[in-house]
C-alpha cells in the first residue's frame, strides 16, 4: 500500500515550500472564528464578494455580486454590521448619504476621493495617505490622552475630477453692456 502525506483540502497549503499564503476569505473567516461567529454559507459568499472588490462598495452591490438567490438584503445588511462590530470590515466614507465598505484584514487604511460629476473613486496617493495616516494617529493619541474610548475616524474627500471638468460645459457668461 502507498501511502502519501499530501492532500488536496483547500487549507493544506500546497505550495512547494509547503506554505501557502492564506486567501482573503480564510483570513477573514479566522477573525470571525476568534470573534465567536458561526461561518456560514452567506457569511463566505459576502466575504468573497468583498475581497474581490478592489474599491469600497455599497451593500446593494454586495448583494448583487453575492447573488439575491443566495442570499437575502437584509443579511448582508446584518452581517455587515457584524463584520464591522469586530472590525473585519470598516465604512470607508459615506457618499450621498450611502454608506461604502471595504474589508479590513489589517492593512492601512486606505482613503479615497469620489468625483462629485461621476460618483467615480480614486484612491489617494499612497504617500499623501501615510501622511494623513500618521496625522490622524496622532489626534487619536491625544483624544486617549484625554480619556477617550474605541476613537475612531471617517475621513472623506469629495471634488470634481480633472476630465469630468474638462467635459463639464462651460457656463454661458452674461455679456457685460
Amino acid at each position: 500500500m502507498i501511502s502519501s502525506t499530501a492532500t488536496h483540502h483547500p487549507l493544506a497549503g500546497n505550495s512547494k515550500n509547503g506554505a501557502k499564503a492564506p486567501t482573503a476569505v480564510e483570513l477573514a473567516t479566522a477573525r470571525l472564528k476568534s470573534a465567536g461567529l458561526r461561518i456560514t454559507q452567506p457569511r463566505l459568499a459576502i466575504l468573497g464578494a468583498l475581497s474581490r472588490r478592489e474599491q469600497p462598495t455599497t451593500i446593494e452591490q454586495i448583494h448583487e455580486d453575492v447573488g439575491a438567490g443566495n442570499c437575502d438584503l437584509v443579511t448582508v445588511y446584518r452581517c455587515m454590521a457584524a463584520f464591522e462590530e469586530i472590525g473585519l470590515v470598516r465604512r470607508a466614507f459615506f457618499h450621498n448619504g450611502t454608506a461604502l465598505y471595504e474589508i479590513n484584514l489589517g492593512q492601512p487604511t486606505r482613503y479615497h476621493v469620489v468625483c462629485k460629476a461621476t460618483n467615480r473613486v480614486e484612491e489617494l496617493d499612497p504617500a499623501v495617505s501615510e501622511e494623513l495616516r500618521r496625522a490622524i494617529e496622532t489626534v487619536q493619541e491625544g483624544l486617549r490622552a484625554r480619556g477617550f474610548a474605541e476613537v475612531g475616524h471617517i475621513v472623506e474627500f469629495f471634488g470634481v475630477s480633472p476630465q469630468s471638468a474638462r467635459l463639464a460645459p462651460v457656463a454661458a457668461v452674461p455679456a457685460v453692456r
